[in-house]
């Protein structure tokens, strides 16, 4: 069976203010390698992918530094203040020449993304709604209110939680994320999406495939990635 062809964008203009860090959480040092550097791993490795724009900061010094940069496939753009005008600028690079054309979103921060997931997203992503990886809600959840207290508890059925990637045809949400604009917080591409009629399939993913947020969540990915090579820390 032939592999499904995909472009790919990965908005990585963000600092990523919660890791305290000092520096853009997507090029910190992760199992001999940067955040950023697991996060294109899966991308690059699939044989479906004819291209991939990252979109950084205007001052971004550290993509040129990596190995992946000199991929022929991969490009560089600047991105925007906002995770819609990062992805819109990767999209624009991209061009729409083929309006069929999948292209596949996925966050920098997010480096234990499994080829398995990412093939399951592309066989059941179909025009024009396309999908998202996503986990149902397992936990518990409530509401706070002003005062940090529990104002309820919120019914999780039905719930799921979004993540990355997130694939749909390429003019189709590049019209959405245009027509997003000003309507509000766009927090992920899908969102942008249903802003415009569509409904993208849930597909489940793995809960290892997790975004690094806080300095806790490194060690973490640092143990996902030795178990899934078999190594012990």
């Amino acid at each position: 069976m032939r592999p499904v062809r995909f472009r790919a964008v990965v908005p990585a203009a963000g600092f990523g203010t919660r890791m305290d860090a000092g520096r853009p959480k997507q090029y910190l040092p992760l199992a001999g390698a940067t955040v950023l550097d697991h996060a294109l791993r899966p991308l690059l490795a699939h044989p479906g992918l004819e291209r991939l724009v990252v979109a950084i900061a205007p001052d971004d010094l550290g993509f040129g530094e990596l190995a992946v940069a000199s991929d022929p496939r991969v490009d560089a753009v600047t991105g925007g203040n906002t995770r819609a005008e990062s992805v819109a600028a990767g999209l624009a690079a991209l061009g729409a020449q083929d309006r069929q054309a999948i292209v596949v979103v996925h966050d920098a921060a997010r480096p234990c993304l499994d080829a398995a997931d990412l093939e399951r997203l592309l066989a059941e992503s179909t025009p024009p709604d396309g999908g998202l990886l996503a986990i149902p809600v397992r936990d518990t959840l409530k509401r706070a209110d002003r005062d940090g207290r529990v104002a309820c508890t919120v019914d999780r059925a039905g719930l799921w939680q979004a993540l990355t990637p997130q694939a749909f045809p390429l003019a189709v949400l590049r019209d959405a994320l245009a027509a997003a604009v000003g309507a509000g917080a766009v927090t992920d591409e899908a969102a942008a999406m249903e802003r415009a009629g569509h409904a993208p399939r849930l597909v489940e993913g793995n809960p290892a495939n997790i975004k690094v947020t806080r300095p806790g969540d490194l060690p973490l990915a640092e143990a996902i990635l030795a178990a899934r090579e078999g190594r012990t820390q």
